[in-house]
């Protein structure tokens, strides 16, 4: 609606610069600027180069979002910023620019948590969030279940990774299988053509003893760890590495956890609706056993597409559209950018 308020969502937290624009639950522009390739060869994202990558994208990417939606800088009622977590230099870039702009426009600035971000980008597909709802956020940094029952003044966190997030263990277990980083889309690509029961990988925190101490936690670290030996008995015995039956044995193993701990949250709290975001999100695999399985219980699985499950400034944009139609007060302009900002901080 033409009344709504237009959000501008700045995003720079890792390796993507990202430029949305919102108006309510309409997505206008979604300018992204990644420096994935950059990163490539080091096998990882590297801060100092990220930062950099921001500083150079950051201008022409906003410039991209206002052509794209058709607006000027003026037109935008307030502009929302990922103040955490992240890489602290990445994401000083992108604060630092959000209150210059807002400072020469003169608009409102909101620093928000960019995990509650990865939750309301759903809004842009799926309309408003029924709350309470569980969110499993899982990316190459965070692996993450939370009861949210008010987005836009706070989560509750249900569990976390304790070790090796998800997407981090996709990207360690495809550089051991020879493949591109990130690892994700291509473990996804190669275990299309593999069979996911071909080993019988561990399946981490999941045994008795671990639940009772760990029921929402995760851990792929010993996962991780028993591909690679599984890979190397192979190779010293001179066998060759079926690498689409261990892509889509590990990716079994990794989506059976997520899954299954996602929907132990939603039917011990009474929730039926189970929101998944972050990079991993896009993983084929991940969404159809989510649907299938949540199916049984009666649970509503929302995922957005794959393009809004990485990193973008829609996601910000639609978190500080929320966060406008919920009346929570603007961020002072002194705002930090905060590596560690915790869960339970939707903003600044």
């Amino acid at each position: 609606m033409a009344d709504e308020p237009l959000i501008l969502g700045i995003e720079t937290s890792c390796d993507e610069t990202g430029v949305g624009i919102v108006r309510g639950h309409t997505l206008l522009a979604d300018a992204l600027a990644s420096s994935v390739d950059q990163h490539a060869r080091f096998g990882g994202v590297v801060p100092e180069v990220a930062s950099r990558a921001h500083l150079e994208a950051i201008v022409p990417t906003m410039q991209r979002a206002l052509t794209e939606a058709g607006v000027t800088l003026a037109d935008v009622d307030a502009i929302a910023v990922t103040a955490g977590p992240g890489l602290a230099g990445a994401l000083l870039v992108g604060v630092a620019a959000a209150k210059g702009y807002a400072v020469a426009a003169e608009k409102p600035v909101y620093g928000v948590n960019h995990l509650a971000a990865h939750v309301a980008v759903d809004t842009l597909e799926h309309g408003p969030l029924p709350e309470p709802a569980v969110a499993l956020l899982v990316s190459g940094g965070h692996s993450s279940l939370l009861l949210v029952d008010d987005l836009a003044h706070g989560v509750t966190p249900l569990g976390a990774t304790i070790d090796d997030a998800a997407g981090e263990a996709f990207d360690k277990i495809a550089r051991l299988l020879g493949l591109p980083f990130p690892g994700g889309p291509y473990i996804d690509r190669e275990a299309r053509a593999g069979d996911p029961a071909a080993i019988a990988f561990p399946r981490g925190l999941t045994a008795a003893k671990d639940l009772a101490a760990h029921r929402y936690d995760f851990s792929f670290s010993g996962l991780k760890t028993a591909v690679a030996r599984w890979v190397e008995a192979r190779q010293r015995a001179g066998e060759a590495v079926p690498v689409a039956d261990v892509a889509a044995s590990f990716q079994e193993a990794v989506c059976d956890v997520l899954v299954g701990k996602a929907l132990d949250a939603c039917r011990s709290n009474g929730v039926e609706t189970l929101v998944i975001g972050g990079g991993v999100a896009a993983n084929s695999r991940l969404r159809a056993m989510a649907e299938l399985r949540a199916a049984r219980y009666g649970i509503r699985v929302r995922v957005p597409r794959p393009g809004l499950c990485t990193d973008n400034g829609a996601m910000v944009a639609a978190l500080g559209s929320h966060l406008v139609a919920s009346g929570v007060a603007p961020s002072r302009l002194d705002l930090p950018a905060d590596s560690a900002m915790p869960l339970t901080t939707v903003s600044v």
